[in-house]
């Protein structure tokens, strides 16, 4: 047992000093904050160009009740006609051209030019303003009385809150979104970390098995104390780096939205507060209606995460981390064993990858329907498990399926890591022989 430590202890301390090592555990970290800080910085900025859009309206009606915006200003220029705004377009001051046809109403299509691609937030409120006008219109051409009354009467908006039961009976807010969110990045750095750590098992294999070191460290240990003390040091580092990312991104994220966004730090009610704070003006009925439904659902979401079991997700997460990552680091242990260089690794890849790549797919399927037949069996699979069950964890699966994926797992594991053994032990001492799978299949059943 002490010379596996030793081993171990090599591999481990070996890699975490690389520069490599180093650079990604730094550079993972930022990665990971700019993908959660950006997408939010980006949000807060607005398009403040100032776009005046001429319109031209052969209906007489529409155009005149288009809303304008802060940073939109329409000009409606009905006196005008379409073909000769074309051809003088680039001398006129405008940013783009609406033209309505008379025939809008049977149509639904209206035309914007531009010289250059018009953003989508325009797009998006002319085509948004023209559909409540059209539809305005053909209201009040069936002569009903108090339309406007009647229409400001009957805007209803709807919040779906979602609460599940626990085992012991009690309500507990949740919100798919965020367990969605949660179980794609959990599967997917599952994915990432097996490919990446199980990988360099195999290089390490390879490498010292090219440089005949293997020969002297066989002399003093058994191939099976080597082959284990392998797997785990390189698992090791790869739980270190993880855990380095985890707090480095956690602290880059709360240090960044603190300095640079304090408003993206706030919560609803205090953005609320501060907005009456610096505001002279008595508050509208829009800013009411913000307040009253945007800001009610964003503070669910927050009271979700509040209630989301982060530190369970996590020992979920490093469990089947290690046990997927043992399972296929045996694996490519006996695939570095069975060759002499990288090259000639491709035809036991393949069925090493395909089960990896199915359980992407699956995790897909599972994303939408945690809970149907083919998420269940997938999470149970062992091959498929770690990236599965790890996305099904976060919608609070059955105790007893979470029980059972894990039983298996560990035998599966268990069961790899004996068979790549008895494989290891005679594949890194055979050079200059083309290996293929009834070899395998020989060794594998070679006695002590």
């Amino acid at each position: 047992m002490n010379k596996i430590f030793l081993i171990i202890q090599r591999e481990y301390l070996t890699r975490v000093r690389k520069k490599s090592f180093m650079i990604m555990s730094v550079l993972g970290p930022l990665l990971f904050a700019a993908f959660l800080i950006v997408p939010s910085w980006l949000a807060t900025m607005e398009d403040k160009e100032i776009k005046n859009i001429a319109i031209i309206d052969e209906t007489k009606i529409l155009g005149e009740t288009l809303p304008e915006t802060e940073y939109i200003k329409l000009s409606v220029l009905n006196d005008m006609d379409i073909e000769i705004i074309k051809k003088t377009f680039q001398n006129l001051d405008y940013y783009a051209i609406l033209y309505i046809p008379e025939n809008i109403l049977a149509s639904n299509t209206c035309i914007l030019y531009s010289e250059k691609q018009p953003s989508l937030a325009t797009r998006m409120h002319l085509s948004n303003s023209l559909e409540k006008e059209i539809e305005t219109q053909k209201l009040k051409a069936e002569n009903i009385e108090n339309l406007d009354q009647i229409l400001s009467s009957i805007k209803t908006s709807i919040n779906m809150r979602s609460i599940t039961f626990t085992e012991e009976g009690q309500e507990k807010e949740s919100h798919a979104e965020i367990a969605m969110g949660m179980g794609y990045v959990g599967g997917m750095l599952i994915y990432f970390f097996i490919f990446l750590f199980g990988a360099m098992v195999m290089r390490g294999v390879i490498e010292e098995k090219t440089n005949r070191i293997v020969e002297v460290i066989v002399s003093s240990v058994r191939p099976f104390q080597l082959m284990m003390g392998k797997i785990v040091g390189v698992g090791l580092v790869g739980l270190t780096q993880f855990l380095i990312w985890v707090v480095l991104t956690v602290g880059l994220v709360l240090g960044v939205q603190r300095t640079f966004f304090p408003e993206l730090s706030q919560s609803p009610t205090q953005k609320v507060i501060s907005q009456d704070i610096m505001s002279d003006q008595p508050s509208t009925e829009a800013p009411v209606q913000v307040a009253g439904q945007d800001l009610e659902v964003l503070g669910e979401i927050f009271a979700s995460l509040d209630s989301v079991n982060f530190g369970f997700i996590l020992i979920m997460f490093i469990f089947y981390f290690l046990a997927g990552y043992l399972l296929y680091a045996s694996f490519f242990a006996i695939i570095g064993s069975a060759v002499d260089n990288e090259t000639d690794t491709q035809q036991f890849m393949f069925p090493v990858t395909v089960p990896l790549i199915v359980g992407i797919f699956v995790m897909i399927n599972t994303i939408q329907n945690p809970e149907g037949p083919i998420a269940f069996w997938f999470s149970i699979i062992p091959l498929t498990s770690p990236i599965v069950m790890m996305v099904r964890i976060p919608f609070h699966p059955p105790a007893w399926e979470l029980a059972i994926s894990v039983i298996v797992l560990i035998f599966s594991f268990i069961a790899s890591v004996w068979m790549a053994g008895k494989i290891y032990r005679t594949g890194i001492l055979m050079y200059g022989k083309k290996i293929n799978y009834k070899e395998l299949w020989k060794w594998l059943r070679y006695k002590n």
